[in-house]
């Protein structure tokens, strides 16, 4: 009886293989990028596009075990809604006040260790911040936002 019930989950598991998660690139138009329109000393945008580009922006770079399914399934969901929430790649769109309150969110995000999300930086240890590095990113955005609209 185990033996057949771990066969059709095995079966199962193959079939789900057969609905992949879309990978490719969305094509958008570079000069809405949030870089494009604002200042950032080279490091600090490094940094910034390590932790936060792959979720929140059109750039995302999907690991080898986003192929399997249904932890891509899981990936996908978890990166829509994370570009839902914030895009990058979108910023010359957004309303100002919107803008405005994005700079703040990001700020607290960082300064409260809620960003980068802990299972991401698992397997990105890239995007893991030093004390003085998470403290250099929540000063430069709170001062994007303090100024914004002043610039």
């Amino acid at each position: 009886m185990i033996k057949k019930i771990l066969l059709g989950l095995l079966v199962v598991f193959i079939a789900l293989q057969f609905f992949q998660i879309n990978k490719k690139p969305i094509e958008f138009d570079a000069s809405q990028d949030f870089f494009t329109t604002v200042e950032a000393p080279e490091d600090l945008k490094m940094l910034i596009r390590d932790a936060c580009y792959d979720c929140h922006s059109h750039e995302t770079t999907y690991p080898w075990y986003a192929s399997i399914q249904p932890v891509g399934w899981w990936l996908k969901d978890h990166i829509d809604h994370g570009k839902g929430e914030l895009n990058f790649s979108e910023w010359t769109t957004y309303p100002a006040r919107k803008a405005g309150h994005k700079l703040e969110e990001c700020y607290e995000e960082v300064e409260e260790k809620h960003m980068p999300l802990k299972p991401y930086l698992i397997t990105h240890s890239e995007a893991r911040m030093t004390d003085e590095q998470r403290a250099a990113v929540v000063a430069w955005f709170k001062e994007r936002y303090e100024n914004f609209g002043k610039e």
